[in-house]
């Protein structure tokens, strides 16, 4: 009888034990997925977390070596999805040094300046932990690149890829991501004008990584743009609505469109998704936009680029709106430069969807673009035709064979 107690007795303080080791457990952080993202200069990696963490992030040499210390956190994620290696990040793997640490280790190519942050949760997206890699070298290299002199370059047109990496922007009824449209039709955009004798494009985003608005400002500025399109599709409820729409920069006072203003909220909404840590965004320039300072001939030059862009979207899809909407968007920040957003369609409509999916509908919107941006340089004064030959065609694969321009410096 007592070996009977005794037992029980045994089975009963196990029992307790177990289910304080399981309290907590459910106490710990998770590290519940893991996604990276490459760009030019920099690589991010991106953890979702259950809840917020205290964590270190340190380096150590010989090899080199990026480390994450997080405190009473576990890793349940998966990195066999992760596109290893890359420029930066060799591998990544990660133990328990101690009963109440997790450790990330990430082996990186060569000498990386690590940046941290976490984001709360926000629009179905949960705790998170960003960490930037950046390449000195190669960040240096980007900007002497981006600040050569416009003589070297004739006309520059500086194309912006609405979200990337981390922020999809808006996703259609079948998951196509505004994200994958915008680069695509940007970078279909970017080759033509390339083509084209006098001319130059600039990507501001040329592969799936995130790019601060703030920063989209400053490399518009660096490139010495004469003109910045930037590249987004929308999305609303109503799957029956489509159509295209183009945005300028409001002047002054509290945007009058309501649903310009909420599509301006939503856009400068990217940060808050894409990660940026708050101070990244507390630049004077972003304050400025918000009050009076503006340069009215460039807002004049946008309302004229944004009616020509209008006109030729006519000849590739249906339009929302068939004149300029003004509203404060951040991303046309760069006041000096002719600049204007473009909703392609919405890619909440599964039929539009599909168009902004199709590769020759992409080309048929890129060559609308390009055209526009011509109208627009002709208008100016900027360049002049040195040929009769028609205008060029929407499925031309050839823009620099069909028409020449003779650049007015």
């Amino acid at each position: 009888m007592k070996l009977i107690t005794t037992m029980f007795g045994l089975i009963a303080a196990l029992t307790l034990s177990l289910s304080s080791a399981s309290v907590a457990m459910a106490g710990d952080g998770v590290v519940r997925d893991v996604r990276m993202w490459t760009a030019p200069d920099h690589t991010r990696l991106v953890f979702d977390l259950n809840k917020q963490i205290d964590y270190k992030v340190f380096r150590l040499h010989n090899p080199e070596r990026i480390v994450i210390d997080m405190e009473h956190s576990v890793f349940k994620a998966n990195l066999n999805g992760l596109k290893l290696p890359d420029p930066v990040l060799q591998s990544i793997r990660h133990g328990k040094p101690s009963a109440n640490m997790l450790r990330i280790v990430m082996d990186v190519k060569d000498k990386v300046q690590p940046r941290s942050f976490l984001l709360k949760p926000m629009q179905g997206k949960p705790h998170r932990l960003v960490v930037d890699l950046s390449r000195p070298d190669e960040a240096r290299k980007a900007a002497m690149s981006a600040g050569e002199p416009k003589s070297k370059k004739g006309l520059v047109i500086a194309i912006d890829a609405g979200h990337g990496g981390e922020d999809p922007g808006a996703i259609g009824p079948r998951k196509l991501y505004e994200k994958t449209v915008t680069l695509a039709v940007a970078k279909e955009l970017a080759r033509i004008v390339d083509a084209t004798p006098g001319m130059k494009a600039v990507l501001i985003r040329s592969g799936d990584y995130f790019v601060p608005l703030k920063r989209r400002v400053y490399l518009v500025r660096k490139a010495k743009a004469d003109l910045m399109i930037s590249i987004h599709a929308d999305a609303v409820r109503q799957r029956t609505v489509e159509g295209a729409s183009v945005y300028t920069l409001s002047e002054r006072g509290a945007t009058q469109d309501r649903a310009a203003r909420a599509l301006a909220a939503k856009e400068n909404a990217a940060d808050e998704v894409g990660g940026v840590e708050f101070d990244q965004v507390d630049d004077p320039m972003v304050t400025q936009i918000l009050g009076d300072m503006f340069r009215r001939d460039s807002l004049n030059s946008s309302q004229i680029l944004a009616e020509s862009i209008i006109g030729k979207l006519k000849g590739a899809g249906p339009i929302k709106y068939d004149v300029p909407k003004r509203a404060r968007f951040y991303v046309l920040g760069a006041m000096e430069i002719p600049s204007v957003l473009v909703e392609l369609d919405y890619i909440s409509n599964p039929a539009r969807e599909k168009k902004l999916k199709s590769r020759a509908h992409q080309k048929k919107l890129a060559s609308a673009l390009f055209g526009a941006s011509v109208k627009f340089f002709e208008k100016m004064g900027r360049i002049k035709s040195t040929s009769d030959q028609a205008a060029v065609q929407p499925e031309a694969d050839s823009v620099a064979d069909q028409k020449l321009y003779a650049v007015n410096r």
